[in-house]
């Protein structure tokens, strides 16, 4: 038996779809997020990563938390590019050869990462037209994004990175 969902309004989607990001990006909207504990987004938690530890692997078959973090940027770009010029083929293996990197280049790389993302909300935030596409893509963002901090995170326990002192509140 087949049941008819009536459709979703765009800004319904919108809403939902920018706390999503903005929960793994920058943070968890409220006092505990959907997927997040305080504290533990994206950028929070490469704001506690210096340039020698970004670029340990903690196993020959992990990238660098730095290839982690370009992997993450290229990702968001591909598919920007894609919405602009039409998909065409990434490189997706080179997304990930990032080496050891200096305090300058990490900078510069979460840097990259925070402008890339910045778009992405702006076209997310204004975007008048939703189609499964678009919306499965906003979906696989947060999925890609959520997997990727998940490893990264991961990183910092298996080299026993201590985690940043906790905002007193």
């Amino acid at each position: 038996m087949s049941e008819t969902l009536a459709p979703i309004p765009v800004e319904t989607y919108r809403a939902a779809l920018l706390t999503m990001l903005d929960e793994a990006f920058s943070g968890a909207s409220g006092p505990s997020g959907f997927f997040t504990d305080k504290g533990t987004s994206l950028f929070e938690t490469l704001a506690g990563i210096d340039a020698a530890t970004a670029s340990r692997s903690f196993s020959d078959r992990a990238g660098s938390i730095a290839a982690q973090v370009n992997h993450i940027r290229f990702y968001l770009d591909a598919l920007m590019d894609g919405l602009r010029s039409g998909w065409k083929p990434a490189d997706w293996p080179g997304s990930w050869q990032v080496g050891a990197v200096s305090d300058v280049e990490w900078q510069e790389l979460v840097e990259r990462l925070k402008a890339s993302y910045a778009e992405v909300r702006v076209f997310a935030a204004t975007n008048p037209d939703w189609d499964g596409n678009l919306i499965g893509g906003g979906i696989a963002i947060v999925a890609h994004t959520a997997y990727h901090l998940g490893e990264i995170r991961a990183a910092l326990a298996a080299l026993n990175v201590p985690e940043p002192a906790a905002d007193p509140e």
